[in-house]
């Protein structure tokens, strides 16, 4: 099974969780304790960056909205990166990319974020 999954902080309350591989009916509840683990230290502003994952199902979308239902009470949002078309086209049809910010590299998520500074190249 090839699934990944690593996270970065980006400010106090700024993280992006970045996923590889599959993340399907066997590794989202991974990703779950993850996503609510960063909630619960404090994140208001969550990146999930789908750059390098390959695969996502019916699970996943519902990991991500319960964590957008979790972040809004909070006055919190939730951002995708995925340049990958057939999962941008999975939340097309599912009409989710009307809840998410979604945006094709992590660095033009990272500049929406309110707030954060840019690491200076």
């Amino acid at each position: 099974m090839n699934f990944d999954i690593k996270t970065e902080q980006l400010s106090d309350d700024a993280y992006v969780i970045s996923l590889a591989g599959e993340v399907d009916l066997y590794t989202a509840p991974e990703f779950k304790q993850q996503l609510l683990e960063v909630i619960g230290q404090g994140g208001k502003q969550v990146i999930v960056d789908f750059s390098s994952t390959t695969f996502i199902d019916s699970t996943t979308l519902g990991v991500l909205v319960g964590g957008v239902k979790r972040l809004r009470t909070n006055d919190g949002q939730l951002s995708l990166v995925c340049s990958d078309r057939n999962i941008t086209k999975i939340f097309e049809i599912t009409g989710l990319d009307r809840v998410f910010a979604i945006h094709t590299t992590r660095e033009e998520a990272i500049s929406k974020l309110d707030g954060v500074s840019q690491p200076s190249s």
